[in-house]
């Protein structure tokens, strides 16, 4: 039986030195001197020093008390963080703002340390604050900020520098040590891929520099600063690297977004006129409708409309350029009808507002000859990623950095089907021939529970499974699976919520959804338009509730 590593008091421990060594084996070049001293100096630590340290970088912020940090595995705090204190990596003397100090101390200690210039002692910690800022607006260490207090306090200086660390192992900030503990409790499961020698995001220093720049900028604009100068600063940046230049024009579509969202037309124009991001052209003409700009929304919109660059574009422009041309004073254009779909009306008693109306429908319809699922985007995906696994998993240079990726880092990228093409062609031409059935048979089996962009574990069972492949035509399912290639951000959602399956009769029919009021969204639409152009069997929904008496 194998041993579980949380057994391991010093579990974490292990886990920050799989990434050093990790980083030392494939990110050596791009490592300067700072990050290969720090690995070199932390190895030569004692184990209980390490461990305080690994302890203190995974915990929030930088500031911590001595009397607080208690770890058996550690045991005498003051004798483990010496070393550190020697090398300069805490520091017991670090400058406090008031707000900082306000972290650190309970309330009962700020009450005596300022005493009398808190007026009101038995009031709200957070109330204070506000108050004694106007008075104390210099940095002090906590030694000077409340002599009488018996304890002490290590301040990281080193977080950068593991920020850093742990930037270049998993690609982003978003990501952090807890996820060596989920996956050893066995919370989340990850596909082994194989690492090549280019299997790496960030190829050189400056491409380390240019993500941390990066997400600084995001943070600033998340944190309310001018807009204009974060901006320029990104606009500036260019990058070889594709990886970071997709996250360049992505932090700038969304700046461009929040323009339009208070007004600031010329900025958010400025933004999409040079941002590559997809959305961003048809962002852009929208602004100029906006701005009252017609010649040159008409202009843009008519030159998109020769090549649209995704379903979502093209449905945008349809209805765009209608209304430019009117403004215009052009001859009113009679916009193409939607096509006819299958129209269900039910009125319900509703006994649990707290349910949702596709629970309603799905027990109104659900019979044993004719059994409904709530599945909404999880079927087709699932059945998808079951029966496409070798492709979207597929080592290739740039798609998988570290062991805790749920797909490849290019999944939304243009060219994602692209460069796997051949592989993908191999995965579909199994729904010519039949092969399609055992082998998603077989992967639910397999991979069962293993993190995947498009599998669905909590919604999918082998019942639904079973009844999926005996009802849905191959054919049905390989239209499906190419939509889902054209464009895997868009076409993955919008599918209708509910599927009903005739066993008996090997047929099916989705069904979407809509409440009192509710209408269907674009994405819902162009499902719903392509289902009747391949002549796959759909309805909408449109449930009224019934008036219940008393």
């Amino acid at each position: 039986m194998t041993a579980n590593p949380l057994d391991d008091p010093f579990y974490y421990l292990n886990n920050f030195r799989q990434v050093l060594d990790w980083l030392e084996l494939r990110y050596a070049d791009v490592m300067g001197e700072t990050e290969h001293a720090f690995i070199r100096d932390f190895k030569a630590l004692p184990r209980a020093t390490q461990g305080l340290l690994v302890r203190m970088v995974m915990r929030k912020g930088v500031h911590f008390r001595a009397g607080k940090l208690n770890y058996a595995e550690i045991g005498d705090i003051a004798a483990a963080a010496q070393p550190l204190l020697e090398r300069g990596w805490i520091d017991e003397h670090a400058p406090l703002a008031l707000a900082e100090l306000f972290d650190v101390l309970l309330k009962a200690e700020l009450v005596q340390a300022f005493g009398a210039a808190i007026e009101q002692p038995k009031g709200r910690k957070d109330d204070w604050l506000p108050l004694l800022a106007e008075q104390f607006s210099e940095l002090r260490c906590l030694r000077d900020w409340a002599p009488l207090l018996d304890d002490r306090l290590f301040s990281l200086t080193i977080m950068d520098l593991c920020d850093r660390l742990r930037l270049m192992f998993f690609g982003n900030l978003y990501q952090d040590w807890s996820e060596f503990v989920l996956a050893d409790l066995g919370i989340f499961t990850y596909e082994k891929v194989e690492f090549c020698a280019d299997s790496r995001g960030l190829r050189s220093r400056e491409d380390v520099d240019a993500c941390l720049f990066l997400h600084h900028c995001q943070m600033r604009f998340e944190a309310g600063e001018p807009l204009e100068t974060i901006v320029e600063q990104v606009s500036a940046l260019h990058f070889d690297n594709p990886w970071l230049q997709r996250r360049r024009g992505k932090v700038l579509f969304q700046i461009g977004q929040y323009c339009e969202r208070i007004s600031e037309f010329a900025l958010a124009l400025s933004i999409y006129r040079d941002c590559a991001y997809p959305g961003a052209r048809l962002r852009m003409i929208r602004v100029l409708e906006r701005s009252g700009e017609y010649p040159l929304a008409l202009e843009l919109a008519t030159l998109a409309e020769q090549a649209p660059e995704s379903a979502a574009e093209q449905q945008g422009l349809q209805r765009i350029l209608p209304r430019v041309r009117r403004k215009l004073g052009g001859p009113p254009l009679k916009r193409a009808a939607a096509r006819p779909v299958e129209r269900l009306d039910l009125q319900l008693p509703r006994s649990d507002p707290a349910l949702s109306v596709e629970f309603y429908v799905q027990a109104h319809l659900h019979d044993d000859e004719g059994p409904v699922h709530y599945v909404e985007n999880s079927l087709i995906n699932s059945l998808f990623g079951l029966l496409c696994w070798p492709a979207i998993f597929a080592p290739l240079p740039g798609a998988f950095f570290h062991p805790f990726q749920r797909g490849p880092v290019d999944l939304l990228n243009e060219d994602f089907q692209q460069r796997r093409a051949e592989l993908f062609q191999a995965c579909l031409r199994e729904l010519d021939d039949g092969r399609y059935t055992a082998t998603i048979r077989q992967r639910f089996i397999d991979k069962w529970g293993i993190q995947s962009p498009f599998v669905f574990w909590g919604a999918l069972n082998e019942t639904l499974l079973e009844q999926a492949l005996a009802c849905l035509p191959a054919e049905h399912l390989k239209h499906w699976f190419n939509r889902l290639l054209l464009d895997i951000k868009a076409n993955r959602a919008g599918m209708p919520d509910l599927i009903q399956f005739w066993p008996q009769h090997k047929t099916y029919r989705m069904i979407e959804v809509k409440g009192p009021g509710d209408r269907l969204q674009d994405n819902q639409l162009r499902w719903l338009e392509f289902c009747h152009q391949h002549q796959m069997p759909v309805a909408v929904c449109y449930v009224q509730w019934a008036e219940q008496s008393a």
